[in-house]
């Protein structure tokens, strides 16, 4: 009986992002052509989903929700590997979930909304729709020139210059 009632006040403590990796579904970006039109239109699959507790956190910010360990093939046997895989992306809960929108299920519509880059060179444009949100994404990639700017199709936020491979 105390147990239940702590139970009922205190909460379950069971962590809302236990589900083992493997488990999560790979692709949860898909892309649907309409047969009339032709449009193109991704739709996006949230799989973790912060708390908005986390989200206000500013420590939370630095971290990496999706991957807080870093894989094998990541400096394997080197010193200090687990702090230099918090250093590669310190941003990645800020871009991802704290201005971004991938913790939503929204879609994305443009040019070729599956994709970060017009296949074929050139410019590419999208936006992702999340209820009344409009975020606009443009990139343009031509030779070694690579731009982008803006959320991208996971709903996250980017930005790239590059001049060379």
């Amino acid at each position: 009986m105390i147990s239940y009632a702590a139970t009922l006040f205190c909460g379950c403590a069971t962590p809302q992002n236990s589900t083992p990796k493997q488990s999560r579904p790979k692709n949860r970006l898909v892309v649907i052509t309409n047969a009339l039109s032709g449009e193109k239109i991704a739709k996006y699959y949230p799989g973790l989903k912060p708390t908005t507790g986390q989200k206000f956190n500013p420590v939370f910010w630095f971290g990496n929700i999706d991957d807080p360990v870093p894989p094998e093939w990541y400096r394997p046997n080197k010193r200090m590997r687990n702090v230099l895989w918090n250093f590669r992306n310190p941003f990645h809960n800020l871009f991802f979930y704290v201005i971004g929108i991938a913790d939503k299920e929204f879609e994305i519509v443009g040019r070729f909304p599956g994709k970060i880059s017009n296949p074929n060179g050139g410019w590419n444009w999208t936006v992702c729709k999340y209820k009344w949100l409009r975020l606009p994404f443009v990139s343009y990639k031509r030779g070694d020139f690579n731009f982008y700017l803006g959320w991208r199709n996971r709903g996250n936020f980017g930005m790239k210059l590059n001049f060379s491979k």
